[in-house]
């Protein structure tokens, strides 16, 4: 004898697959990363950031400021994803001239006050290197990523990794003071619901 067939309604057939589908696009708190230099001292300034092991990565649209003060470039080290505008306001009461030769973007902010009218879109990943040419103590790293999964370390070394959805990722850290010629360090890194900190070695003295 055959069994009579079932048709259940539109409402009742999102009832039984939503679940399912929150948990293959499930997103869990980002890791805590700790980063430390090959003496152990934690490490400052260190920027961690995990691309998708395989896959494009998402794309975010975002914003980002470098102030000039007190002949100082603020903050001395940012991290943005490719396509961020990054704005160079001059907080001091004199004039600076903003510049870049890194390949990743050169640019040149020429004699100025207050806040550029344009922003530098820093359209490629890579490692660009800010100097004022009046004062030669200035200067400030910025570091581009492809994924808009990153974060910077303080004080203590730790850093926190926004929101991720499951899966294998690279994890990557970089910091202005490793040699110009070292590759940036990479391990692997799982999002999972059992999410454990995350601990880097340098293997150079960054501190």
């Amino acid at each position: 004898m055959c069994k009579p067939q079932v048709k259940l309604s539109t409402p009742a057939m999102m009832a039984i697959l939503m679940p399912a589908m929150m948990v293959s696009s499930a997103a869990y708190a980002g890791s805590v990363v700790q980063v430390t230099d090959s003496g152990g001292q934690p490490v400052l300034d260190a920027v961690v950031y995990a691309e998708l092991a395989s896959g494009p990565q998402p794309a975010k649209m975002a914003n980002a400021e470098i102030q000039q003060k007190d002949k100082k470039f603020m903050p001395f080290v940012t991290v943005v994803q490719t396509g961020t505008s990054v704005s160079f306001p001059n907080n001091d009461t004199v004039r600076h001239h903003a510049y870049s030769f890194s390949p990743a973007k050169p640019f040149e902010l020429k004699l100025y006050s207050g806040k550029p009218a344009t922003p530098i879109v820093f359209d490629k990943a890579g490692t660009v290197v800010v100097g004022c040419n009046i004062h030669d103590q200035m200067v400030a790293y910025i570091h581009i990523v492809d994924t808009p999964y990153f974060a910077k370390t303080d004080a203590a070394g730790t850093a926190r990794l926004p929101n991720m959805p499951a899966g294998k990722y690279v994890l990557k850290t970089w910091h202005p003071k490793q040699p110009t010629t070292a590759s940036v360090q990479e391990q692997s890194l799982q999002m999972d619901s059992n999410n454990p900190a995350v601990t880097v070695k340098l293997n150079y003295k960054a501190v």
